[in-house]
Formats: C-alpha cells, sequence, structure tokens
C-alpha cells in the first residue's frame, strides 16, 4: 500500500487506518466519516485508492474532539471555536492538538502562553489571586469586627441586667 504525505511527513507504519482510530477513540466509523465531511478532522494522508490513513497527531486532534463532545459541546461548536482560534492565533495551525482546551458548558476556554481566553471571542478569563487575597483579608477583618461588637453588645446586656436586677 501506498500512503501519499499531504501534510506532515510521517513514516509509513505510524500511520492509522479509520478501524484503528475508530477503536481507539472509541468512535463509529460513520462518526469519523461526518468529522471528515463537515471539515473537522481530515486524515493527514491518503492511499492511492483514496482512503484516509491519520498520524499521531491527527489521533490527538480526534481524542480532543470527541473529549469536548463528551463536556457537551457539538461538532458545530467545535468547528466555529477552532475556525475563530486560527485567526486569533495564526501561529498555530492545529489548535486540537497544539492547545490546551477546556468546556465549560458551551463554552470552550483555551489555556495558551499563560492566559485563559474564550474561543470564539477572544476574552481573557483572568483570576487575579492577589484579588481572591485581599477578599479574604476583607472578609477575616468583617468577621472581626462583628465578633467584638456581638461582645461588647453581650457585656452591655449582661451589665444593663445587672443593674436592673439590685
Amino acid at each position: 500500500m501506498l500512503v501519499k504525505k499531504l501534510n506532515s511527513p510521517a513514516p509509513k507504519d505510524h500511520f492509522f487506518t479509520p478501524g484503528q482510530i475508530c477503536n481507539i477513540v472509541g468512535v463509529s466509523k460513520r462518526q469519523i466519516q461526518y468529522w471528515n465531511i463537515s471539515g473537522l478532522i481530515n486524515p493527514t494522508s491518503k492511499t492511492d485508492g483514496g482512503h484516509g490513513r491519520y498520524t499521531f497527531q491527527d489521533l490527538i486532534a480526534l481524542k480532543a474532539v470527541r473529549k469536548l463532545i463528551d463536556a457537551g459541546v457539538s461538532v458545530q461548536r467545535i468547528r466555529r471555536n477552532i475556525g475563530e482560534l486560527m485567526k486569533i492565533l495564526p501561529r498555530i495551525k492545529r489548535p486540537l492538538e497544539e492547545l490546551t482546551l477546556v468546556a465549560t458548558g458551551d463554552v470552550i476556554l483555551v489555556f495558551y502562553e499563560e492566559t485563559a481566553f474564550e474561543a470564539v471571542s477572544g476574552q481573557e478569563w483572568i483570576l487575579d489571586i492577589a484579588d481572591v487575597y485581599r477578599d479574604v483579608e476583607k472578609w477575616q477583618k468583617r468577621k472581626r469586627v462583628i465578633k467584638k461588637y456581638r461582645r461588647a453588645k453581650k457585656v452591655y446586656l449582661q451589665k444593663r441586667s445587672w443593674g436592673s436586677g439590685q
């Protein structure tokens, strides 16, 4: 069998057939075909007969798609997110393989170069730990003030009840 190189070179023995991919990823051949037709994931190479052959990098992308779908993200949303990521990050050629993606409901967060952002809008998700620490300090201070006030009120009420009892 002769394998034609389409995108990235890889030794012939490192290609996976669609059947092998289905077994490894845990999806049906029909799903793989749909992902190919819809442009979500395409095999890196094809045989002379036109049969797709997948590389290990393709396998990573397929596993990422499967995990995103299992998390509740639709194929259409994944495809849209990948398209936007390629616009936002032009150096990234294969986002499913090169980026860390996390699904939170129907939102895909991207972790890239020490930042997190939403894949479609590019809006950065920031959680400043120093702000959280300040919030904790404020809460602790309020707690101490309230505790002091309650002690003072208790002492006042006790003195008042002693004074009225005499």
